[in-house]
């Protein structure tokens, strides 16, 4: 298993991290926005962050990020609409 992946994580290693209010968010199957989306986050959603990537830049409700928040196997969300805390990485980088 490589390290950072969902399936390599420990439930008492994790942490979740709000996703903006009343936002529907597109899961992504790569980081950016040219990537198909494969699922929709319900609002009020709250997901764990294995390893982040740069990626498409994106203006959304926690400002202006290009980088993308790796939420399990083949599936990225824009940090932008993630409440991290931080305008920076906050996970190792995915790779």
């Amino acid at each position: 298993m490589a390290l950072g992946s969902p399936a390599s994580a420990t439930a008492d290693a994790l942490r979740y991290y709000p996703v903006a209010p009343a936002v529907q968010l597109n899961v992504r199957s790569g980081p950016g926005t040219g990537y198909s989306v494969v699922r929709q986050l319900p609002a009020g959603a709250k997901v764990a962050i294995f390893c982040q990537s740069p990626g498409t830049t994106v203006s959304g409700y926690y400002g202006t990020s290009n980088i993308w928040d790796n939420i399990d196997s083949g599936e990225y969300v824009s940090d932008a609409y993630v409440n991290t805390g931080s305008d920076g990485y906050i996970a190792e980088r995915c790779g």
